[in-house]
Order: structure tokens, then sequence, then C-alpha cells
């Protein structure tokens, strides 16, 4: 069973850092899909429980330059 979160991310600022973000959670075992918005400064994301957290997604994305709120 996999869980939905929506993540208020800032610091994207263009389509190019929407998919920055796509490319580094996807390859996050257990993540569904994903999906960035800079314009609405947010990440939706599914993902499997059993596999990995919102914490573990949360660290790839501020490891990638962008800040989690």
């Amino acid at each position: 069973m996999s869980e939905s979160a929506t993540l208020t991310v800032s610091g994207m600022k263009c389509g190019g850092c929407e998919n920055n973000i796509v490319g580094k959670v996807s390859a996050i075992a257990g993540v569904v899909t994903v999906q960035a918005s800079h314009k609405d400064n947010r990440v939706d994301v599914e993902f499997d429980p059993a596999q990995t957290n919102l914490d573990e997604i949360e660290d790839v994305i501020s490891d990638a330059g962008f800040k989690v709120e």
C-alpha cells in the first residue's frame, strides 16, 4: 500500500529544477511517482512506506540544494 504526500519546497526556479528533483527522488527505492512544480513550490510524491519514508525523500531534496519547508 502506498502513501502520498505533498511537500512545500523552495528554491526551484525553472523546469530544470523540477527535473532535477524528479530525477533524484525517482531514484529512491520505493518511490512510485513524483511531480514537482516550481510555480507552486510543491513536490507531490507517492511512495511505499515499507521501502522509504518522508525523511529520506526530504533529505534527497535538501541534498540537491532545495529547502523543504
